[in-house]
């Protein structure tokens, strides 16, 4: 068929003339073989062959080399958003997709950073990366301009001129069950956690956040307000169900709506105050996440020394130092059996927590001062000390969640900015 024949040729002229070795290729050879493969496909779609992946992988073992998987952009988003919905982040945050290449952008190779600075950006560029997730969002306060004045603008102007995403999840991160926080828990040893602030579900179990419950006489009147009342906007399930009340025949009416609707129900059985007797108003709460908020209250299975579990934080974050705050009347040896945790900057979560010791990265000095006051031990790691060894795991979780159809990769420059000297 000319098809093979096409591959066949192809694969003499940029294989053996040029003589690549397999997993030893320049830029210009991975250039040489994209554009092999954009020539295969026209030749397939000559041929009539419609080059579906299969055909497309078959070609790659024809050639000699892998062909790395792509992603379009919106589809691996949409994907990323489900692995840990944005829903879940802090109002205050900034997240999601935060720089995107013009339409079609296609990513194969995803990297991972906990900061992305000017160094970082440097290391995302030579490993051709084609998104870039950031767990901090690199743009926090608004930019008014992009210029090379400022760190932060010239990471943008780089990412658009290079053709690279960023997307930030931050919090949406620290809110999962699998996320940040229960990484983070893992190392105070074997231990049950629940979140310090539960998240609660963006939609009420029914339609509207109020139901209004009233008696009403039977009349002929009732029908008429009912009727009204289906009219209003925001107002939904409207039941009804005959009752014996203090002796005399009634219906008992039960209707959701919304905070909006609920003025204009409550003026309209104002109205028709005959009708109806007895009426409640309920707020209805939309149901906890399992499993899923802010920080974490951890009870260890058994009690350690203060000393051991500052041991086993330090192994975990791979951390020579940490900084502790011993609790009034505490010592080294005194035991731990209730530790609240908060990764990055905590004390806004953590506080007011009844516990034994608080772990975060950094907390105000009055916040320590109030916490030790209290009897409760603090131990601080630094900010990002606490979330970046997440992404290792957080690399495999999402080779599983995107079934391994892109490159994933952590960055080794990667740094929290404080050192011990």
């Amino acid at each position: 068929m000319p098809a093979i024949d096409c591959r066949q040729n192809a694969r003499r002229e940029c294989l053996w003339n040029i003589a690549i070795q397999p997993g030893k290729l320049t830029a210009t050879h991975f250039q040489l073989y994209r554009c092999l493969l954009r020539s295969l496909e026209t030749c397939m779609q000559l041929s009539r062959l419609k080059p579906t992946p299969q055909r497309l992988l078959n070609v790659q073992s024809w050639i000699g080399m892998p062909l790395r998987a792509v992603m379009d952009l919106k589809v691996l988003v949409s994907s990323l958003n489900e692995f840990a919905p944005l829903s879940l982040a802090e109002s205050w945050d900034n997240v999601g997709l935060l720089v995107e290449p013009s339409p079609p952008h296609t990513v194969s190779t995803l990297f991972l950073t906990n900061d992305l600075t000017e160094e970082v950006m440097e290391e995302a560029l030579q490993k051709k990366a084609n998104l870039i997730l950031s767990y901090h969002p690199p743009i926090f306060q608004p930019l008014k301009r992009l210029t090379w004045k400022t760190w932060k603008e010239r990471l943008i102007i780089q990412a658009l001129e290079n053709r690279v995403a960023v997307y930030s999840p931050h919090t949406a991160y620290d809110a999962v069950p699998h996320g940040v926080n229960n990484w983070l828990a893992k190392g105070l040893g074997p231990c049950t956690s629940v979140p310090l602030q539960p998240a609660s579900a963006l939609d009420y179990p029914s339609e509207g956040s109020h139901r209004v419950e009233f008696n009403a006489c039977s009349s002929e009147n009732l029908e008429t307000v009912l009727s009204s009342m289906h009219k209003l906007p925001g107002v939904s399930f409207i039941t009804t169900l005959p009752i014996r009340a203090e002796g005399d025949e009634q219906t008992r009416v039960s209707l959701n709506c919304t905070q909006q609707a609920l003025v204009q129900v409550m003026a309209l059985l104002s109205q028709n105050s005959h009708v109806y007797r007895k009426t409640e108003i309920i707020s209805l709460q939309k149901p906890l996440l399992a499993d899923t908020g802010m920080g974490r209250l951890c009870t260890l299975k058994e009690p350690v020394s203060i000393s051991i579990l500052v041991e086993r934080v330090k192994s975990h974050l791979r951390l020579p130092h940490v900084r502790l705050a011993l609790g009034t009347g505490k010592s080294l040896e005194s035991q731990v059996k209730v530790v609240a945790l908060c990764a990055g900057s905590g004390a806004s979560v953590l506080r007011g927590t009844e516990s034994d010791l608080y772990l975060t990265g950094e907390m105000s000095h009055h916040d320590v001062l109030d916490a030790v006051s209290k009897g409760i031990t603090v131990i601080l790691c630094e900010h990002s000390n606490t979330e970046r060894g997440f992404l290792l795991e957080l690399q495999q979780a999402l080779a599983l969640h995107l079934d391994g159809k892109i490159h994933i990769i952590v960055s080794e420059r990667d740094r929290d900015p404080l050192k011990v000297a």
